[in-house]
């Protein structure tokens, strides 16, 4: 059900603003309150829970009262919230409503055929594998290399940098083309998960250390957020004016599907990693082959696949700058040619064809 609502959701994003800039500002909003909610739960959450359960008179604080009782407030919170964004954010579309529906075999073929959606899904894929394997293994990084699991908790606050990154976005965009705003947040996880690297070598057990280095991580984490926000409405934009076809909805449900896709990866290669390097979780200390094979999983896996996601973005995301301004121009003028009244063709005059927008060379 979170899935069958968030497609939705994020197909309204486009439909809010063709201007690429204000695109830019009104993206980060719902990321960074999505971020928010996270880094409420994981900060508040079993204090809540113990206070249900000290409620309910129970000595277990971890009791599944608690849990219970928790799960309940935050329906209900769900609920009022998504209902006041279902009954007040309207969507004026100059669609026609009777546009045929998609079938699952034509968005196929619309994925295959549109190559900035390819683009798109590969650099989104990337990045999100990066911080999903770096997640993944931190705790086991932690315990084995830094001889503390307990730095994981400093690991989780690093959120608040996510939030950061993503309230600074709409800055940084108007000063940045957007190549360089997408350079930024690959640079600086990269940056982030090298520094936490080098001082697992010389002071594995600083908090400021991994204070400073997840803080640099999630910042560029935050950044992306915002990027690939916009990149997923112009290349909607992009398909209107290439295709002719707009669909929302296929676009969104295939960055609701990567975005899974890659956590579900990163969970998976967690558990093939640690096996590949011998990881034993009964034992205190780890081997030093081990300690080894955590760290470039950890490290110079997540490194290098940031790397990928920018080299994904330079060379075939073509959707910035001048070519996105041309596109939203079409946009605008097939959009204006749709809303026309209709007028009376007087006679022999030849009426007017106004046909779709040139296509992009």
């Amino acid at each position: 059900t979170y899935t069958i609502m968030d497609v939705p959701y994020w197909s309204w994003l486009p439909n809010l603003t063709n201007d690429p800039h204000e695109r830019e500002s009104v993206s980060v909003i719902p990321r960074f309150f999505a971020s928010l909610a996270g880094f409420s739960v994981a900060t508040f959450g079993l204090f809540a829970i113990n206070w249900f359960n000290q409620r309910a008179g129970l000595d277990n604080l971890y009791a599944e009262h608690g849990f219970t009782m928790f799960a309940i407030m935050i329906a209900v919170i769900f609920i009022v919230t998504i209902g006041i964004t279902v009954c007040n954010v309207k969507e004026e579309s100059t669609l026609d409503a009777r546009a045929e529906k998609t079938s699952i075999r034509q968005a196929l073929k619309l994925i295959v055929q549109n190559d900035q959606l390819r683009a798109f899904i590969g650099l989104l894929l990337t990045f999100n594998l990066a911080t999903q394997i770096a997640k993944g293994f931190a705790v086991y990084y932690f315990k084995a290399v830094c001889g503390n699991e307990y730095l994981y908790s400093v690991f989780g606050l690093a959120i608040l940098a996510e939030m950061l990154g993503l309230a600074l976005f709409p800055a940084i965009a108007k000063r940045l083309s957007r190549q360089k705003v997408y350079t930024l947040p690959c640079s600086l996880a990269a940056a982030g998960l090298l520094l936490l690297g080098v001082l697992g070598f010389i002071i594995p057990q600083s908090v400021a250390g991994v204070v400073i280095s997840c803080a640099i991580l999630f910042f560029g984490s935050g950044l992306s957020l915002g990027v690939t926000t916009c990149c997923m409405a112009d290349v909607i934009d992009y398909g209107e004016v290439r295709f002719g076809v707009r669909n929302e909805s296929v676009l969104c449900s295939a960055q609701t599907f990567l975005m899974k896709a890659a956590m579900a990866a990163a969970g998976g290669l967690t558990g093939i990693g640690l096996g590949l390097v011998g990881y034993e979780p009964e034992l205190a200390a780890q081997g030093s082959a081990t300690i080894l094979g955590i760290r470039v999983l950890m490290i110079v896996i997540p490194v290098l696949l940031a790397g990928l996601s920018l080299y994904i973005y330079k060379r075939f995301y073509t959707l910035k700058d001048d070519q996105m301004k041309e596109i939203t121009r079409q946009l605008n003028e097939k959009h204006a040619l749709q809303i026309q009244p209709e007028t009376t063709v007087e006679e022999n005059e030849e009426p007017a064809d106004p046909g779709l927008a040139p296509e992009l060379a």
